[in-house]
């Protein structure tokens, strides 16, 4: 059974340490504070017997995102596998219950179900309430004729609006989820205890929330649910406004991390833009972290960076296409990545089909980025791809598809590897793994066998309890 416990005194006997010992480990005010043998238990101390299972730092997912995690448990699952055409997602959509406001919430659509949507194409499916879906990238929001005239969708200006030859909106907006809410009914954003208890059963104590452009009432929720303990895992900031000051003293608030840049598929900066943006960064003492999951934008990421300079702390994120000729440039600007393998066991199947065949070797690249000196740091990016870390770490031991295939096998990494990516720290993914050591924060994952048995066949079954320190 698994537990999150924001812990005071624990004494833990016969766990595994990384270095293969067996020991008891004495927790106290949330802290590692003695590791020995064996330890006499003091009065009234609280004392697990571990059996030999793996103690490890608790893990650590540099990429993913909490408030679109905790919304998804409220929205109508659009994709597959439980929607696959598009009388499922009718039906989706007709046992929806609407929120408070009357609207109906989707997510995770892909254009396998039922084609490319907008307005028109979903007013055939539901028109009784006003929609709206995402698409599984993140990317895409997709509207029915009530919901866009709810919006004022005609009147918009934002530029991720897409629109017909003569004006009119199709109902398809990219990169607009700022815009969109504004329009939308005033709520506030959504609570995050249940999203901190599943994090814990899976052994993440430590998360780094990768939304861009980070809203204060977003960010005042986030804090607010660290502070209660609603949230118990450690949150680090990639979308906090530039000039943004967080006091970091207190593992109960948030801390601010390089800055969120997204190139977006739909319409990339200029490169004068971007090199602007890089600097006013670096000018504000933060790093970037730069969404790129094209060839394209990867390009002009590097290009962008050469002229305003690297600084340390400066991350790709996802890398999602990264043709063998740019792997040298990017050691050289010392830069790290943050990936997603996981992405390959949800939807590779679809990667194998859609993505051409020569540039398969390029898709979410571990090993040889790992092989050129390059930090990387794996993640899930959740929703948008599987939460469960064990599934993450599998994936990029396999690279294997839902149907069985094996994409670039080349690039598979160890499952020792992948978890150390795990467990490198917030601040430095892809870098040396946090330990088990005396003095060091109590934020531990216990599994039920030791370690070379988990990672022989990585679960999240494996996980026993999970402890949050001080």
């Amino acid at each position: 059974m698994t537990h999150v416990l924001s812990i005071d005194t624990l004494l833990l006997r016969d766990a595994e340490l990384d270095d293969g010992r067996r020991a008891d480990v004495r927790i106290a005010a949330g802290r590692i504070a003695e590791i020995a043998p064996a330890l006499p238990r003091r009065f009234g101390e609280e004392t697990v017997d571990c059996g030999g299972g793996a103690l490890l730092p608790g893990l650590a997912d540099h990429h993913l995102h909490l408030h679109a995690l905790a919304a998804q448990q409220h929205s109508v699952r659009c994709g597959p596998p439980a929607v696959r055409d598009r009388a499922s997602l009718g039906a989706a959509l007709a046992a929806a219950t609407p929120d408070e406001h009357g609207w109906i919430r989707g997510t995770g659509y892909h254009e396998t179900v039922a084609g490319d949507l907008d307005a028109a194409a979903l007013d055939g499916i539901h028109t009784h309430h006003p929609v709206r879906i995402q698409h599984r990238s993140g990317a895409l929001w997709m509207l029915n004729t009530t919901a866009a005239t709810a919006l004022a969708l005609a009147d918009g200006d934002h530029p991720g609006i897409e629109r017909n030859a003569d004006g009119t909106p199709t109902g398809r907006l990219w990169r607009a989820d700022d815009w969109l809410r504004t329009r939308l009914p005033r709520t506030r954003p959504p609570g995050l205890a249940d999203i901190g208890q599943e994090l814990a059963r899976l052994g993440i104590t430590r998360v780094t929330d990768a939304t861009p452009d980070l809203a204060p009432d977003a960010l005042a929720a986030i804090t607010a649910d660290m502070e209660s303990g609603a949230l118990p895992q450690r949150v680090h900031l990639l979308g906090a406004a530039l000039g943004t000051s967080l006091d970091g003293s207190s593992t109960r608030r948030p801390t601010v991390g390089p800055y969120k840049i997204v190139l977006a598929d739909s319409g990339l900066p200029t490169l004068d833009d971007l090199v602007e943006r890089i600097r006013a960064a670096h000018a504000d003492g933060r790093g970037v972290a730069v969404h790129a999951v094209t060839r394209e934008a990867l390009v002009l990421l590097l290009v962008a960076l050469r002229e305003a300079g690297p600084r340390p702390g400066d991350r790709i994120e996802h890398a999602a296409l990264v043709p063998g000729e740019l792997i040298d440039d990017i050691a050289a600007l010392g830069l790290r990545v943050v990936t997603q393998p996981g992405f390959l066991a949800d939807r590779g199947d679809a990667y194998a089909r859609d993505v051409p065949a020569d540039d398969h070797a390029d898709l979410y690249r571990c090993r040889s980025l790992t092989d050129a000196g390059i930090p990387l740091g794996l993640s899930s990016d959740a929703p948008y791809g599987p939460l469960d870390p064990w599934a993450v770490i599998a994936a990029a031991a396999q690279r294997t598809t839902p149907l069985g295939s094996v994409l670039t096998p080349d690039e598979t990494l160890t499952p020792a590897a992948a978890l150390d990516s795990y467990l490198s720290p917030l601040t430095d993914p892809g870098g040396p793994p946090r330990r088990v050591r005396s003095g060091e924060p109590a934020d531990l994952v216990l599994l039920h066998t030791g370690r070379a048995t988990a990672l022989a066949g990585p679960t999240s079954a494996l996980v026993r309890m999970t402890l949050v320190g001080a």
